[in-house]
């Protein structure tokens, strides 16, 4: 019978990749002539270096989109105001990649600032007299034009953008460092890994994520890794419930021993959607107690 010890854990290709350290990720960073990433004021456990808010569109060309604009402080939004300063753009719009605070919070007040429209996947986030898009749908604005990427999984409403150069906005479904919570009942891990191989099937140029450094080096290698690591973390539970039913703190706390506890909320909540996912396709149950069992 296989044991935890003896399972093991698909590498990350980003350990051999020249990315900033923690902590060393610059404010304001051009990525390219239409990509400028503003570092939100916000780090955390779960946030990493904090929430990138991106600003798209040519410097000169008089307009721009926002991306997740994030906290909703002062500091943060006076570094966006210099940024499109410098760029000589105004706002044409605000893109919420999903509806979680770290990056939705700034968007109703900035959009009434700047006097232009919130763009989400859901009423919502969009708000009265936002634009609410679908998988497929575009943004032009300006010079610049943007494709919607339904990727639903870390939340329902998970949206992602690709540029015309094929790099992609991922929002929180793929990061630059570590791996995306995908936490139950939000968050949905069939539909992640769904999504998972169709953004894999669109092979972006490059991944410009929610937190954390651009993966440029290799796209589709961080892909297939996080696909392998939720294959990996599956295997991990199986091999749990092996020795016998066992709640999802139960697992968390064999899982996740060597991780700090600050995490296991979060950890035991992606363990109850790997359980939803593991009961789906008939290789679990779980009892009134909320204990999982082995079919």
């Amino acid at each position: 019978m296989t044991t935890l010890s003896e399972l093991r854990a698909p590498p990350d290709p980003r350990v051999h990749w020249d990315l900033p350290a923690f902590g060393a990720m610059p404010t304001v960073t051009v990525l390219g002539e239409q990509v400028v990433r503003v570092l939100a004021p916000n780090p955390s456990p779960m946030t990493l270096d904090g929430t990138n808010t991106y600003v798209l569109g040519t410097s000169g060309s008089g307009t721009a989109v926002l991306v997740d604009p994030g906290p909703d402080t002062a500091d943060h939004l006076a570094t966006v105001e210099e940024v499109l300063a410098t760029r000589d753009a105004e706002p044409a719009a605000i893109v919420v990649t999903h509806h979680h605070v770290d990056h939705a919070e700034a968007a109703a007040t900035w959009a009434a600032r700047f006097g232009c429209r919130v763009v989400a996947s859901t009423p919502a986030v969009a708000g009265p007299g936002g634009r609410v898009v679908a998988d497929g749908d575009r943004l032009a604005v300006g010079d610049l034009d943007l494709e919607v990427v339904a990727t639903p999984g870390h939340t329902r409403d998970h949206v992602a953008l690709r540029l015309p150069d094929g790099a992609l906005l991922t929002g929180d479904h793929v990061l630059g460092r570590g791996t995306s919570v995908v936490a139950y009942p939000d968050g949905d891990l069939t539909a992640y890994l769904a999504s998972l191989r169709k953004v894999l099937d669109l092979g972006p140029s490059r991944l410009l994520p929610g937190h954390g450094p651009e993966l440029d080096e290799d796209p589709g290698a961080v892909l297939r890794y996080y696909r392998d690591h939720r294959a990996f973390r599956e295997q991990q539970i199986l091999t749990v419930l092996a020795q016998g039913p066992a709640t999802p703190r139960e697992l968390v706390a064999v899982i996740y021993a060597e991780v700090d506890r600050q995490l296991w909320s979060a950890a035991e909540a992606s363990t109850r959607a790997a359980l939803a996912a593991l009961v789906e396709h008939e290789q679990v149950r779980v009892d009134a107690d909320d204990r999982a069992h082995l079919r």
